[in-house]
């Protein structure tokens, strides 16, 4: 069993807490409404894990969910993942289109790629920032259906490796709108992305 000692994991959901702070800070404007958010929870769990029905991350058939695979001195996948009723209210707001507007598909898959990459980009803009990081991204894709079936057709990751998994959940009260905002990181990243922590930290401590 894999293990990641305290200051680590504590480490990792600081950075993931700045990214989705700012993520949340630009929904906020888009939307006018005040974002709730729930402290990340960072666990390591084998991908196989991610991919079980059975041990679903995130309960529900049919999800709507903006995922972005990264690559470089860390690589993984982010995902931002609303259930159907959260992803057409959230696309209702945004175009002022009513849910029975035979445009809203299409209105939709475009809203929520856009919500998805703003907040995608806050995260990983931010942690390459803080850790000063050069990572490439592949474009943004909007997909449905389980979390389990998103994960398998986007990440190159075996089902028998291990990842760091940050879930993030945020909710627009007042629009009965929520999510979550996930990060899966390949354990074999992990090395690098502690270095690049002591390093920054030690850096500032110095400063």
């Amino acid at each position: 069993m894999k293990t990641i000692d305290t200051d680590t994991l504590d480490a990792i959901r600081e950075l993931v807490n700045i990214g989705v702070g700012k993520a949340a800070g630009q929904l906020n404007q888009m939307t006018g409404s005040p974002i709730r958010l729930q402290i990340p929870t960072i666990t390591l769990v084998p991908f196989a894990d991610i991919l079980s029905a059975e041990k679903s991350i995130l309960p529900g058939d049919v999800l709507s969910a903006v995922t972005l695979d990264f690559n470089g001195t860390l690589s993984g996948i982010t995902a931002v993942v609303f259930p159907p009723e959260s992803a057409i209210l959230l696309v209702m707001v945004l175009t002022g289109e009513k849910e029975e507007s035979p445009d809203l598909d299409a209105m939709r898959v475009e809203a929520l790629k856009e919500v998805g990459n703003i907040i995608i980009n806050g995260v990983m803009g931010s942690i390459a920032n803080v850790l000063g990081e050069r990572l490439t991204y592949s474009i943004p894709c909007y997909t449905e259906g389980s979390f389990a079936s998103i994960a398998e057709r986007r990440s190159t990751t075996a089902a028998d490796e291990w990842v760091i998994l940050a879930r993030t959940n945020f909710l627009i009260e007042a629009l009965h709108i929520e999510g979550d905002i996930l990060l899966i990181l390949e354990v074999g990243s992990l090395d690098h992305l502690v270095e690049s922590i002591l390093r920054t930290g030690n850096r500032e401590g110095a400063g």
